[in-house]
């Protein structure tokens, strides 16, 4: 029977439509709690026909051990910065993804840790459930200049967000959409240098690759606005973890709101998630009943129908054929 090894807990943990589609194949579906380390993964593959991952490490060594049984590999979401891409292709293992299905929900996320940030959104929460009623005077988003660092479909949403809040927004991306940034007023910055400098908040949503992982860092804190938000609904490697905590704890960085850090979950101590102006909420950016069923439904499809030897709605290496495997 043709057996495929399911990781995601967001996947299994929200019902829809997801759970029929991947029933009604017949398959035996195999359960584990993700994000999976590699030594939990290696622990896992070999008996595996496909195989719908989240944000498990997997790399060539995984890979290795998962052949020649695994036949496909279905990403739940859209970063592949845990998966060894190269080694997929060189195996010939299909790499599918689920591109265009949480754009929404990780832009309205964005402005859920924006507003509690400007807001002291805790400090008023946590004062009140303790029975006081201590206040700190907050900010108004109207006026604030917001900085995007990637100008894709979930940028493109924070854009639209922020200008219904009276945001004037630069964003900053290699492939600039022009009728898009002239249609909602966007400004391009032709450097990064000049959104750090223009920005009252700086809000993240590039890939995470060589050329952006420490982005944010002493250097480049040092060229933004005294008192400066920062946002990351895109990955913690992005953003050098204790740079930022030295900025925050200075004063340098006004507030730091994160989905992300470059350890998940967290070891105890870690240094930014008991920091009073830094917000860290456990990677559920794209987690809404809404946004989880389409992203589960798009990783179902892409897996049957590669299965199938068919099409699936994307992939990241399309060099390599589909099969019929089932």
């Amino acid at each position: 029977m043709t057996r495929i090894l399911l990781t995601t807990t967001s996947f299994q943990d929200t019902p829809g439509r997801h759970h029929d589609l991947l029933a009604e194949t017949g398959w035996e579906v195999v359960t584990a709690r993700g994000p999976l380390n590699e030594t939990d993964t290696l622990a896992l593959v070999g008996e595996f026909d496909g195989y719908i991952c989240g944000d498990d490490a997997i790399t060539r060594a995984v890979l290795e051990k998962a052949r020649p049984r695994l036949k496909v590999l279905s990403k739940y979401g859209i970063g592949v910065d845990k998966i060894d891409v190269a080694s997929c292709t060189e195996f010939g293992i299909p790499l599918l993804f689920t591109p265009g299905v949480n754009h929404t929900t990780v832009a309205e996320h964005t402005f859920l840790l924006l507003l509690a940030l400007e807001k002291h959104l805790l400090y008023h929460a946590d004062s009140t459930r303790a029975g006081g009623w201590k206040r700190k005077t907050g900010h108004e988003l109207l006026g604030k200049t917001i900085g995007i660092v990637g100008m894709g479909r979930i940028g493109k949403e924070v854009a639209i967000r922020a200008r219904a809040f009276g945001m004037p927004v630069i964003g900053y991306d290699l492939f600039w959409d022009d009728a898009f940034a002239r249609e909602h007023g966007v400004v391009q910055a032709e450097l990064l240098d000049d959104l750090f400098a223009a920005a009252d908040v700086i809000s993240l949503h590039t890939n995470l690759t060589p050329e952006t992982r420490d982005l944010i860092r002493a250097e480049t804190i040092a060229k933004m606005r005294p008192g400066v938000i920062v946002l990351n609904c895109a990955r913690g490697e992005i953003v050098n973890t204790h740079d930022m905590a030295a900025a925050l704890r200075a004063g340098i960085v006004g507030g730091y709101g994160t989905d992300v850090l470059d350890e998940e979950p967290p070891s105890p101590g870690h240094p930014l998630v008991n920091l009073e102006n830094c917000i860290v909420t456990p990677h559920v950016g794209s987690r809404t009943s809404e946004s989880v069923e389409r992203q589960a439904v798009a990783a179902v499809t892409n897996l049957v129908r590669a299965m199938r030897g068919e099409k699936p709605l994307a992939q990241v290496n399309p060099e390599v054929p589909v099969a019929k495997h089932a």
